[in-house]
């Protein structure tokens, strides 16, 4: 019996444990945002959990037996299969509430849909390989990263002061306050690689004047939820290697 089944066992918590994607070398943490998503939640929750880096390119047998046809993120809770990321997410916040774990859903909805679409104007931006085409999805995925950024730099209503004829701008560290929730989760783990791949393969960097959104992220490089669950940078330019197309 592993010591996370001993110690879930003698003090009452689930049996829970996170298969994430491998890296190149078949072991370390492998670029997947989604798995990175996961792994956050749990850490956050604090619940105890063990995680394995599954080998897609040598995928032992026992974890197809496991999960058939399903590729990492996928968990076992208590021995049984959980395989959909929004449905693991749910079910976490179901299951891990208070007052042994913390709820980790945003007050505010805005929150859970602040920089929605930045990923997919960074995968078009990235993916295209039309010398014509790149300045607009350029431009495209700049003007939402500056949507995120504004969404950063207002104060939620708690930061603003009724008796103040101003608005201050806010200094919270995460999309929803001081805290990380699960919309941070979901958006964190994205946008830091779109900051790596855009510059080792466009020479594109986040504007320093989105002061919001190296606010946030510089944030999140504070935390041990986000620096030990993220891959490697090399990790993450490997895995880009041949999906980010050269300018023809």
């Amino acid at each position: 019996m592993a010591w996370f089944d001993i110690a879930a066992k003698k003090f009452g918590f689930p049996t829970i444990e996170l298969f994430v994607k491998a890296g190149s070398d078949g072991e370390s943490i492998g670029n997947c945002p989604f798995s990175q998503r996961l792994f956050m939640i749990l850490w956050l929750k604090g619940v105890i959990f063990n995680v394995t880096t599954v080998d897609l390119k040598r995928k032992p047998a026992d974890l197809q037996d496991l999960a058939p046809g399903t590729n990492p993120p996928f968990m076992t809770f208590n021995g049984e299969v959980k395989v959909d990321v929004n449905k693991i997410e749910e079910f976490l916040e179901e299951r891990l509430t208070p007052p042994r774990y913390p709820r980790l859903a945003a007050k505010h909805a805005e929150s859970n849909t602040a920089g929605i679409d930045v990923f997919a104007k960074f995968s078009a931006y990235i993916k295209n390989s039309r010398k014509d085409a790149n300045d607009g999805l350029e431009k495209a995925l700049l003007k939402s990263l500056k949507r995120l950024d504004e969404y950063l730099r207002s104060p939620l209503p708690e930061e603003i002061d009724p008796n103040s004829p101003d608005d201050p701008e806010s200094t919270r560290s995460f999309l929803d306050g001081s805290d990380l929730t699960l919309a941070d989760c979901n958006l964190l783990p994205k946008l830091h690689i779109m900051k790596v791949v855009a510059k080792k393969y466009r020479g594109f960097e986040i504007p320093a004047d989105m002061t919001g959104v190296w606010r946030y992220l510089n944030g999140a490089y504070q935390r041990e939820e986000f620096i030990n669950t993220c891959p490697a940078e090399r990790e993450i330019e490997f895995a880009y290697l041949d999906v980010a197309k050269k300018i023809k």
